[in-house]
C-alpha cells in the first residue's frame, strides 16, 4: 500500500508543478505593445542584412554566416582601419586560400594580404624527393604600405582582399580586391596561362584618391628567404644570388657571400635566385628606384639548415592621376636557359650565371648549345665525356705547340748550360747570349706559356658551366646520382674541415689524373728552366711542391662540387696525357728538331728593330756597370 501511495503522491506533485509553471508563463507574457516593438526590431535587422548583401554582390547563404549582425561591429572595424574597415566586414575577411594551377606550377593566394603564400614546382623535387617550393610556410611576404587621408598608416599584408576567380579564354584570372566600398578598391589581378611559368600581375586602384594620401608614394616591399633544395647547402648557397636587370640592360648581382645591399635605378626585373630556381618580379615600365638587400644565412655545411639567403626589396610606387596602375609579372620557375630564352621581351635568360665577359659568351653560345645537342641523343654523363673529348681535340694544336716549344728547349739545353757556365759571373752577358741562342734556334721562351693562357677562358667557362647547367640537375651517371651535385661512395662518421663528411670518387680520379699530368709537364718545364739566380726563389723546387699540392687542393675543393665538373676534369686531364704521349712518341722527333736548329744557326739571322733596341739597352747597362767597378 505504501508503494502505491508514493506513486499517487508523485503524480500529484508533477501536476501541481506543471500548473504553477503554466500560471507563471501566462502572467509574464508580453503585452501587445511589446510584441509590436520586437517585430519592428527584427524587420530592421533583416533590412540591414539585405542592404549589405546587395552592396557586396555575394551569395546570401555565405554572407549570413560571416557578416556582423549589428552596426557596433562595423563601427569597431572602421575605428581601427578607417574606410578600409569595410573590407574587414565582408565574408572574405578570413584566411581563405584560392589556388591557381597549370601543368607546371601551383600558386596559393591568401585573402589576407592578397599575396602568394605558396608556390610549388609541379615537375621538380628536391634531393630528398620533396616537391620544390619557392614559397611556403611564411618564407615570403609581399606588402604595399600607404597612408590615408585620416592619417592612418596601413599595410596590405594585414588587410583582407575579396577573391573572384574567372576565366579569360583558357587563362585563369584571379581578382583580389581590397575594398573601401563596392566600387572603390585596390586590386591585385593574377592571370595564369596554360603551360607557362610566368604570371601576369597587375596592381591598380579605383576611386581611392579621396581615401588614400596620394601626396605620399606607396611602398612596395617584397621579402623572401630562399629554401634549401640540394644536398650541400654551402654549394647551393654559392650559386644563390639576387640578380637584377637595370640601367640600359645591365645585369648585376649582389654578393654571393656575406651581406650586401644596393640602391638601383631603372630596374626591369629582380630575380631571387635559388641556384636552379628563381622567383622573379618583372615590370613592364622600369622601377625608378629600388633598394635591395641580401643576407647570407649559411655559416657552415649543415643537414638541418633550411634556408640559404634572405632577400628584401623596397620600391616606391608613384600615384598617377590619384590612382595606382602598375603592370608586373611573376616568374616562378627553373633557371633553365632553354625555358628562360623564350621570354625574349624581358631577357630573363640573362639571369643564368654563365660567367662574365668572354667566359659567359663561350658558355652561352658554345658549350650550352653543344651540350644540348649531345644530351639529346646521349646519356648525360656520356655527353659530358664526348664534349670533353671534342674540346680537347679542338685544343690539341695548342697542346702540340706548347709541347713542341718544350722539346726545342730541351734540345738546346746543353748549349744553354754552356752559356750559363761561361758567363756565370756576368748575368747581363749571359742574358744577351741566351737571347742570341733563342734567336738562332728559332725558339720563343714564351711560346710555352701562351698556349696555357689561351686555354684559360675555356677552363674558366667550363668551371662556370657545369655547376649552373640546369640540364644536369638530378641526372645520374655510373655511381653519381646527380651530376649537378657531389657523388658519394662512402659516408664518414665524422666531418673533416674543408672536406666534408663524405668521400666523392670523381674528385679523387680527377686529382690522380692532374698529378700525372703535372708530373709530365713539370718535368719538361724543369728542363727548360735556367739556373736559379742569387736572391731569387728556386722555381724548380716550387714546381715539385706544386705537383703534390695542386691535386690535394682539387681533392678537397671539389669534394662538395658538382660531380659533372669533376668528371670533366678527370676526362680532360686523361685525354691531355694521352695526347702528349702520342705527340712525344709519334709526332715530335727530337733528332730532327736538333738538326733543324743547327741548320738555322748557320743561317744569318736578321735582327728586328725591337731585338736591336733590347740588345743596345742591355749593352749600355753592362757598360755602365763595368764603369762603376
Amino acid at each position: 500500500m505504501e508503494e502505491k501511495k508514493f506513486d499517487i503522491n508523485s503524480i500529484v506533485g508533477f501536476v501541481l508543478i506543471g500548473a504553477i509553471l503554466m500560471w507563471v508563463l501566462y502572467t509574464n507574457k508580453p503585452t501587445e505593445e511589446e510584441l509590436q516593438a520586437e517585430k519592428a526590431k527584427q524587420e530592421q535587422v533583416e533590412k540591414e542584412k539585405a542592404k549589405v548583401l546587395e552592396d557586396n554582390a555575394v551569395d546570401s547563404s555565405v554572407a549570413e554566416t560571416t557578416i556582423p549582425q549589428d552596426s557596433a561591429a562595423l563601427a569597431n572595424y572602421k575605428d581601427a582601419l578607417g574606410a578600409f574597415g569595410y573590407s574587414a566586414a565582408l565574408p572574405s575577411a578570413k584566411d581563405d586560400i584560392t589556388t591557381l594551377a597549370n601543368e607546371l606550377i601551383e600558386l596559393k593566394i591568401n585573402n589576407k594580404g592578397g599575396q602568394i603564400v605558396e608556390a610549388k614546382m609541379k615537375n621538380f623535387t628536391t634531393y630528398d624527393s620533396i616537391p620544390v617550393y619557392l614559397v611556403k610556410d611564411g618564407n615570403a611576404a609581399f606588402n604595399l604600405s600607404f597612408s590615408t587621408t585620416d592619417n592612418r598608416n596601413l599595410n596590405t599584408q594585414d588587410l583582407f582582399f575579396e577573391p573572384r576567380l574567372t576565366k579569360n579564354g583558357e587563362n585563369q584570372v584571379l581578382s583580389m580586391k581590397l575594398k573601401v566600398s563596392n566600387d572603390k578598391y585596390l586590386e591585385y589581378r593574377y592571370e595564369l596561362k596554360p603551360d607557362d611559368y610566368m604570371v601576369d600581375f597587375t596592381i591598380r586602384s579605383q576611386g581611392l584618391s579621396g581615401v588614400v594620401n596620394t601626396s605620399q608614394p606607396v611602398t612596395l616591399d617584397w621579402n623572401l628567404k630562399t629554401i634549401r633544395h640540394s644536398k650541400s647547402i654551402t654549394y647551393e648557397n654559392r650559386y644563390t644570388r639576387l640578380t637584377y636587370k637595370h640601367e640600359d640592360d645591365k645585369t648585376s648581382k649582389l654578393s654571393p657571400t656575406g651581406n650586401d645591399d644596393e640602391t638601383i635605378e631603372d630596374a626591369k626585373w629582380l630575380a631571387y635566385r635559388h641556384h636552379f630556381f628563381m622567383a622573379t618580379l618583372v615590370s613592364s615600365v622600369p622601377f625608378k628606384t629600388a633598394h635591395i638587400t641580401s643576407e647570407d644565412l649559411v655559416e657552415e655545411e649543415s643537414a638541418e639548415a633550411k634556408f640559404t639567403k634572405a632577400y628584401t626589396t623596397s620600391i616606391p610606387l608613384e600615384w598617377q592621376g590619384g590612382e595606382i596602375n602598375q603592370n608586373l609579372n611573376w616568374y616562378y620557375g627553373p633557371t633553365d636557359f632553354k625555358i628562360l630564352k623564350e621570354y625574349k621581351d624581358v631577357e630573363l635568360a640573362d639571369a643564368v650565371p654563365f660567367g662574365w665577359g668572354i667566359f659567359g659568351v663561350i658558355n652561352k653560345y658554345v658549350f650550352t648549345p653543344l651540350y644540348d645537342v649531345l644530351s639529346s641523343f646521349l646519356p648525360y654523363g656520356v655527353a659530358i665525356i664526348v664534349m670533353t673529348i671534342l674540346v680537347r681535340l679542338l685544343m690539341s694544336p695548342i697542346t702540340y705547340k706548347s709541347y713542341l716549344s718544350q722539346a726545342k728547349m730541351k734540345v738546346i739545353r746543353p748549349e744553354m748550360n754552356e752559356i750559363n757556365e761561361k758567363y756565370k759571373d756576368q748575368p747581363m752577358k749571359k742574358q744577351q747570349e741566351t737571347m742570341k741562342l733563342y734567336g738562332k734556334a728559332g725558339v720563343n721562351p714564351m711560346s710555352g706559356c701562351i698556349p696555357a693562357l689561351m686555354q684559360l677562358p675555356i677552363f674558366y667557362a667550363l668551371f662556370m658551366f657545369f655547376p649552373t647547367a640546369f640540364m644536369l640537375r638530378q641526372k645520374s651517371f655510373l655511381w653519381a646520382e646527380d651530376l649537378s651535385s657531389y657523388d658519394t661512395i662512402a659516408k664518414l662518421p665524422f666531418k673533416i674541415p674543408f672536406y666534408g663528411d663524405h668521400v666523392s670518387l670523381f674528385p679523387i680520379l680527377a686529382s690522380v689524373a692532374i698529378f700525372f699530368y703535372m708530373r709530365m709537364t713539370t718535368g719538361q718545364q724543369q728542363m727548360m728552366q735556367q739556373p736559379t739566380q742569387e736572391g731569387m726563389p728556386d722555381m724548380g723546387k716550387m714546381m715539385k711542391v706544386m705537383i703534390y699540392i695542386s691535386p690535394l687542393l682539387m681533392l678537397f675543393f671539389f669534394n662538395n662540387y658538382a660531380s659533372g665538373l669533376s668528371l670533366y676534369y678527370f676526362i680532360s686531364n686523361l685525354i691531355t696525357i694521352f695526347i702528349m704521349l702520342f705527340i712525344k712518341k709519334y709526332v715530335i722527333d727530337e733528332d730532327k728538331i736538333h738538326a733543324k736548329i743547327q741548320e738555322n744557326k748557320k743561317k744569318p739571322k736578321k735582327e728586328s728593330k725591337f731585338q736591336r733596341k733590347m740588345r743596345e739597352m742591355m749593352e749600355q747597362a753592362e757598360a755602365q756597370k763595368n764603369a762603376k767597378k
